[in-house]
């Protein structure tokens, strides 16, 4: 359990990735079996150099091999793997070399277009070059000319899994061990994005020309509804539209729908890569133009200035007859078409929190 919020504010705490555990853990494991040293923690040391000790749960012989394992501190990210025990299990091999295996809670790749091969367990390459290296470097500190069979094991993470983008992404009984720096870095967006990106990859490489990227779940409930499309082929990418715009520089796609909400749509329209509030901000003055430009006359165009939400400046503009969320969708339209090849084709959407069309434009 978190701890609960600090009354003053304070600076956000790094935690550490599921790929530091798994090398911690191997690490301890290992060292059980080649020294018959076990110990309640264990150094590391991160791929940019910076040496960290992780405190271990337990690090015991089990049948043919050892174990140990940890508790995933994330820090103060809300990631769904905080507080989760990972432990990993190592027996020694005669030949030389790492050997993965995916135990307990982490999945199996099955479909093709991640870096891993269909069929690999999915621990990612800069854990797994982690684990080697320190396996590597124990083995010589140690004299020891064999290798080591390393099974990673997530204590629940067959339903923590379930929490992200793991099925969609063909990645099945578990979750995947993660991480670049070996830190976690407090609501940090590289995660996210590299899930999109994934996404993308993904349904390119299985041959799906049509993909949807979507805000939430209203919106991929929208796409389902009109296209039927298959979860694959649903990105979920929140609000990260640039992170799906400037991939698809690098993996075109035939076609690409955008859905999601007005508001959220009305930001694309305006420009901005980033649609969270933080980020960018409703602009009701240039809606008011946009309706203008589509015959709304003076009256109409101050209620929209004066308006509390987007979702009120539409109603007032719907009831008006004038298509202020086909305006939005175009003007989302162009901007999108400026970003991304001119052979992906693109369309935009626009929904209600019913997740109702209230706007459209670029649909065949």
């Amino acid at each position: 359990m978190r701890e609960e919020t600090r009354e003053q504010p304070a600076p956000l705490r790094s935690g550490l990735t599921t790929g530091s555990c798994a090398t911690a853990t191997s690490l301890a494991a290992a060292r059980l079996l080649l020294s018959g040293t076990s110990s309640d923690a264990v150094h590391i040391t991160l791929p940019k150099g910076k040496v960290v000790q992780m405190r271990l749960e337990f690090c015991r012989l089990n049948g043919e091999g050892a174990e140990a394992g940890t508790l995933k501190d994330a820090g103060d990210d809300p990631d769904v793997t905080h507080g989760a025990l990972l432990y990993s299990q190592v027996r020694l091999l005669a030949e030389a070399g790492i050997r993965f295996v995916a135990g307990t809670g982490v999945g199996t790749v099955t479909r093709p277009g991640l870096v891993l091969a269909v069929g690999e367990p999915a621990i990612n390459p800069v854990p797994r070059r982690m684990i080697s290296e320190h396996l590597q470097g124990l083995a010589d500190e140690c004299g020891y000319a064999g290798g080591f069979e390393v099974t990673v094991n997530v204590q629940g993470g067959e339903q923590l899994a379930l929490k992200t983008m793991n099925p969609r992404l063909g990645i099945l009984g578990g979750l995947s061990i993660l991480g670049t720096s070996g830190i976690v870095r407090p609501f940090s967006c590289a995660a996210y994005i590299a899930s999109i990106h994934q996404g993308i990859d993904v349904a390119h490489t299985n041959g799906y020309t049509h993909i949807a990227a979507c805000t939430g779940n209203a919106s991929e409930d929208t796409m389902r509804r009109v296209y039927g499309l298959p979860e694959i082929a649903l990105i979920e990418m929140g609000d990260f539209v640039g992170a799906v715009l400037k991939h698809l520089r690098k993996v075109p796609v035939a076609r690409l729908s955008l859905c999601g909400g007005f508001g959220k749509i009305s930001k694309l329209a305006a420009g901005h890569m980033d649609l969270h509030s933080r980020h960018s901000s409703i602009d009701l003055p240039q809606l008011a133009g946009w309706a203008a430009d589509i015959g709304a006359d003076e009256a109409l165009q101050a209620a929209i200035r004066a308006a509390n939400t987007s979702q009120q400046a539409l109603a007032l503009a719907h009831a008006a007859g004038v298509a202020l969320g086909d305006a939005v969708c175009a003007h989302a339209l162009a901007f999108a078409r400026s970003v991304v090849p001119a052979q992906v084709h693109v369309e935009v959407f626009a929904i209600d929190r019913q997740g109702g069309i209230v706007g459209r434009a670029g649909a065949q």
